[in-house]
């Protein structure tokens, strides 16, 4: 029934999280959530992952909160900090499917594109997929569905033929409306489960 099995990256193959970041940044835990959910938030890092350069976001920040100045610019001068790995057991599955040589595989992630390269350099297992697709790049993102229909119709991929695995409750509603049958990660040891479920593992 599947042929193909569409990752996410973030969250799911790599451990990715600002506040590897700024823990070293900020003394206090309470003022740096404050920062992380005031100034630097997830939605103004979306709007990178979108399309908007770095510049822009970090200028446009600094603009309206000049006395954090030096915190917004570390967000992205200093990004590759936040990255802590790969996420070994998920990476293990990967490798498994892959070695079994019965699907093909993609990524379909939301990342800004100036910053992907750097996470392409780290992480070998990015070279196992057949394609990846970058939000940044391509100048739209989870959880439109042209996003989506841009991967199945890149690469050949009928939606019903396809699962998706992503950490993101509101992306795996995406897909599960234009038909990818979709797993939303908590662990390895879950996704395996329902892997073994669909008779993919």
């Amino acid at each position: 029934m599947y042929t193909t099995i569409i990752f996410d990256l973030g969250g799911v193959l790599i451990d990715w999280n600002p506040e590897y970041l700024y823990q070293k940044i900020f003394s206090d835990e309470k003022e740096m959530k404050h920062f992380l959910s005031s100034i630097c938030t997830p939605e103004w890092n979306e709007e990178q992952d979108g399309g908007r350069s770095l510049q822009e976001a970090t200028d446009m920040l600094i603009q309206k909160f000049p006395e954090h100045k030096e915190n917004i610019t570390a967000f992205y001068g200093r990004w590759p900090e936040m990255l802590s790995g790969e996420i070994q057991e998920t990476v293990q599955i990967f490798k498994e499917l892959k070695d079994a040589n019965k699907y093909k595989f993609y990524a379909l992630t939301n990342w800004s594109s100036e910053t992907f390269p750097i996470a392409a350099e780290r992480y070998p297992f990015l070279h196992w997929f057949d394609g990846i697709v970058v939000s940044g790049t391509e100048k739209m993102r989870k959880p439109s569905a042209e996003f989506y229909q841009l991967l199945l119709k890149r690469y050949h991929v009928n939606a019903e033929e396809a699962v998706f695995i992503d950490d993101n409750k509101r992306n795996i509603e995406a897909a599960k409306k234009i038909g990818i049958d979709s797993i939303v990660f908590t662990n390895a040891v879950e996704l395996k489960d329902e892997l073994i479920k669909r008779q993919i593992l």
